[in-house]
């Protein structure tokens, strides 16, 4: 089972963030993203992200269907056509607790006010592409929500997923020694 923490840094957990619409919270994905691209980048790298690049990626994605699942929740994800000389080897993962809930055009109609965003490179994509479903199925758990959405910190919103991901593996761990 794919874990929440996987593909997410500590670092790209964002806490309390005034957003008030679809736009905005893309916008803010495209940003964060080109910033952790960048840095990864090597020091004598000719290439630089641009926010507007990474922008757009969400943009034209959104624009095929709402990434809005339900329970308050949106899983927007990308496919990042990068150049031969930079490619992600596995995918990037932020994750958004905003100030107030958006309208997001959830399939559940309802305003959403956690944000789980992932980032594939084409060459990784069909690897991951299973991942999503499996994400998406965990952040439809209610309890996990209720804890996320209690969270008042970067560091608290961190434990409560490092913690879902240790019981949910603790709980497939029985389930194997059960049927062994």
């Amino acid at each position: 089972m794919m874990q929440l923490t996987t593909f997410l840094d500590i670092n790209n957990i964002y806490y309390n963030v005034p957003i008030s619409n679809k736009k905005q919270a893309l916008e803010f994905l495209g940003k964060a993203m080109a910033e952790i691209l960048n840095n990864s980048l090597s020091p004598t790298d000719k290439l630089c992200i641009h926010p507007a690049e990474c922008f757009s990626y969400f943009f034209k994605r959104e624009k095929l269907g709402s990434t809005g699942i339900n329970n308050g929740v949106a899983l927007p994800h990308a496919k990042l056509l990068m150049s031969q000389e930079f490619q992600l080897e596995k995918p990037i993962a932020i994750f958004l607790k905003l100030e107030a809930g958006i309208n997001f055009e959830s399939i559940d109609h309802k305003d959403v006010d956690i944000i789980y965003a992932i980032f594939f490179s084409e060459k990784i994509c069909v690897e991951y592409k299973d991942s999503l479903r499996e994400i998406a199925q965990q952040l439809s758990d209610k309890n996990l929500l209720k804890h996320l959405r209690a969270a008042l910190s970067r560091e608290e919103i961190w434990q409560v997923l490092s913690y879902y991901d240790y019981s949910v593996n603790k709980n497939l761990e029985s389930r194997n020694v059960m049927w062994n």
